[in-house]
């Protein structure tokens, strides 16, 4: 862990702590929920020595990663702005991307807005949910699926 280096980058109006170790393709990690780049370590040491540079930022709200106070300023669109920012910081212009819970979906979210970044997409936990226009609020449809139970709401207020 003593060769794994911790920065901190400006990106899409916040400061990003972003951990990296290794050399060559780079593989970007996106951390679930509530988890940080601290659950990838074992995953980035292990690549690293098989000739890859590996990425893992604490995303928008996490960790030592900026916390903006509005609920409005988490959206996708933020998130995945916040990771092409960090991108185009570091000059990479392609990733293997990994996600897992919160960053599955955000993954898959930067799969579909921005396609020309994203070499492979590996994503854990979580599988592609496409839009139900039927469902006004993600939630309601979550919910319905998976019930009341499930551990997101558990933190949820209301």
């Amino acid at each position: 862990m003593e060769k794994i280096k911790h920065s901190t980058i400006t990106t899409n109006g916040i400061n990003m702590h972003v951990v990296s170790i290794g050399t060559g393709p780079v593989v970007l990690f996106l951390h679930g929920f509530p988890e940080l780049w601290y659950s990838w370590r074992h995953q980035m040491i292990s690549l690293s020595s098989l000739g890859y540079r590996c990425i893992a930022p604490d995303l928008r709200g996490y960790g030592d990663t900026d916390v903006p106070p509005s609920p409005a300023s988490y959206t996708a669109l933020h998130v995945v702005g916040d990771l092409v920012g960090l991108l185009d910081h570091l000059g990479v212009d392609q990733v293997f991307l990994v996600g897992h819970d919160w960053g599955a979906v955000m993954a898959w979210y930067f799969c579909l807005f921005r396609p020309e970044r994203v070499k492979a997409l590996v994503n854990l936990s979580v599988p592609f949910i496409s839009r139900n226009p039927e469902v006004k609020i993600f939630d309601e449809g979550l919910r319905a699926f998976v019930g009341d139970d499930f551990y997101i709401f558990r933190f949820q207020v209301g």
